[in-house]
């Protein structure tokens, strides 16, 4: 695998990580100021919805990575390991395309929330940063399934060790 693809996907993974920790701290004290002092943070769902969706595009890259994505081989089990692989790799030109689709679809509605000034309900955020916050990882995990079903065509294993 490309190593920049690697280390690429390794930042977003980070980046994932720290927004889900962030998230948690957050939830946390939003619970303890509920419980304690009967203000709980303002906006704080609107906050997680935004933080987690976040985090799960920021992680799938890494995730497709390493083949931790759940996969269902019941059918396949006792095929040979090389209609496995095509199977395997086209698996992952599908979920290219998908990622592809999801990562084009966000920016335009990116766009078109921004032009339509649309904000949230309760902090008042501007709605665009959310769909264009998820457009890179989606890209990056098309990136790395694409290059997966590519090795997966020329025999190789989708997955390096």
């Amino acid at each position: 695998m490309n190593h920049l693809l690697r280390q690429l996907s390794l930042l977003f993974a980070v980046l994932g990580g720290g927004v889900a920790c962030i998230v948690a701290a957050m939830t946390v004290t939003s619970i303890v100021m509920r419980a304690g002092l009967s203000r709980p943070i303002a906006g704080d769902v609107e906050l997680t919805q935004f933080g987690i969706a976040l985090a799960i595009s920021l992680c799938l890259p890494w995730a497709q990575l390493h083949g931790a994505n759940i996969i269902v081989d019941f059918f396949t089990q006792a095929l040979p390991e090389r209609a496995n692989r095509r199977l395997d790799a086209l698996g992952a030109l599908l979920l290219a395309a998908m990622c592809a689709l999801l990562s084009w679809r966000t920016s335009v509605g990116a766009i078109a929330v921004r032009e339509a000034g649309e904000t949230s309900m309760i902090l008042d955020l501007p709605m665009w940063w959310t769909y264009a916050s998820l457009a890179p990882g989606l890209a990056l995990s098309a990136l790395v399934a694409l290059v997966q079903a590519w090795r997966g065509g020329r025999g190789q294993a989708l997955v390096e060790n």
